[in-house]
């Protein structure tokens, strides 16, 4: 089999192409930041991998026009091309962030789409431009929406709450009280392999998340938990928090109102469609991932 993966210097990326590269895989690295990215096709392969994207940024600095130039118009250029090809299989990663900022309930793939970002506004409207295509016989369109991501390695806010925790500083947001959903980046590599391999699952819009949700609070005592310590969780008053994340957002600090948000919301995600299309239980548990990512952060800490 062979795959091209745009976007394949990043984590997600670099996972996959070390997941396939096990199993006889040829993977070829497409570059849309290059003019001339077009001029490689007509290039013969089974599957289009399209991670490349602009992700959320947390310090609010970017402008709105990126998002759409790299999320909306790069994937749309990219879909053309696959379409004139005879190449079968288009993957996009998408984010459940192009659905919803925030979760109520439980996030399933028929929730009305209402993001309010210019990062999940960019994704849903190259959603909906691939969904707009008609797909010729043989191929297939498959839209993934992951949650939050996590591996070893990952350097998001997995990684802040690790460097707080491993330092022995204590947890000041245990007043928050929360639930949320995870990928597994082992997970979502099974899931992609199943898709690929079974030329029987339809296209179609899948959210891809772990079985099981957990707290902040309860990921809090994970971290202490892998370096054999207890963890120490403040409630400090949820008013004060604001306010201090208020000055966050003047003054640039790390904690403000956007990653607070992010460490402390519920966000549970549905993923019974995919489990149904692929026919196969998850290989990884949510805490088993969470500890094998914590503990590959061990010769990070400063």
């Amino acid at each position: 089999m062979k795959i091209i993966v745009t976007g394949a210097s990043g984590f997600v990326g670099q996972h996959l192409i070390n997941f396939f590269g096990k199993n006889n895989t040829e993977i070829v690295s497409l570059n849309l930041r290059k003019k001339d990215w077009k001029e490689v096709f007509p290039l013969k392969a089974d599957a289009i991998i399209h991670l490349a994207g602009k992700a959320h940024d947390s310090s609010n600095t970017s402008g709105d026009s990126e998002y759409y130039k790299v999320n909306t118009y790069l994937t749309k250029s990219l879909f053309d091309v696959f379409l004139k090809s005879d190449i079968r299989d288009f993957l996009y990663f998408s984010s459940v962030k192009a659905v919803a900022d925030t979760v109520d309930n439980i996030l399933t793939e028929e929730e009305k789409a209402n993001p309010l970002t210019p990062y999940g506004k960019s994704k849903l409207k190259a959603e909906e431009y691939l969904l707009s295509k008609t797909l010729q016989s043989g191929k297939r369109l498959f839209i993934f929406r992951p949650c939050m991501i996590h591996g070893p390695d990952n350097k998001g806010n997995l990684n802040l709450l690790y460097q707080i925790v491993s330092k022995g500083l204590p947890w000041p947001l245990g007043a928050f009280e929360n639930k949320r959903s995870y990928c597994g980046i082992e997970n979502l590599t099974f899931v992609i392999n199943e898709v690929l391999m079974n030329k029987n699952i339809d296209s179609g819009i899948y959210n891809l998340a772990d079985d099981e949700v957990i707290s902040t609070n309860v990921l809090i005592q994970l971290i202490a938990e892998s370096h054999n310590k207890k963890a120490h969780i403040i409630k400090v008053p949820v008013g004060l928090i604001n306010s201090l994340c208020k000055l966050g957002d003047v003054f640039k600090l790390p904690l403000n109102s956007e990653r607070l948000k992010k460490l402390t919301e519920s966000y549970v995600v549905d993923n019974t469609k995919i489990k149904n299309a692929i026919s196969s239980p998850l290989p990884l548990k949510t805490r088993e991932g969470l500890l094998r990512t914590l503990k590959s952060f061990d010769n990070n800490v400063e």
